[in-house]
């Protein structure tokens, strides 16, 4: 897989994920049935493509937030 997220992309990418698990365990608001399991669901996926630099969804819509030196 080629790299298509830059610098910023992968840093909001992790506040995100990481303002949604405090979220999800540090409040009463999402503490109940499946919606703590999607908010997690969804800190894994911004977890996971920050590490790794690429994004399946912007691979599919031809997206690259990654900076090409011309």
């Amino acid at each position: 897989m080629t790299v298509n997220m830059g610098r910023i992309d992968k840093g909001l990418r992790l506040v995100l994920a990481m303002v949604l698990v405090y979220a999800a365990f540090a409040t009463e608001t999402l503490s109940v049935g499946i919606l703590i399991l999607l908010v997690l669901a969804v800190a894994a996926e911004f977890t996971v493509t920050a590490l790794v630099g690429t994004c399946p969804r912007y691979n599919n819509t031809g997206i690259r937030a990654l900076r090409v030196a011309w």
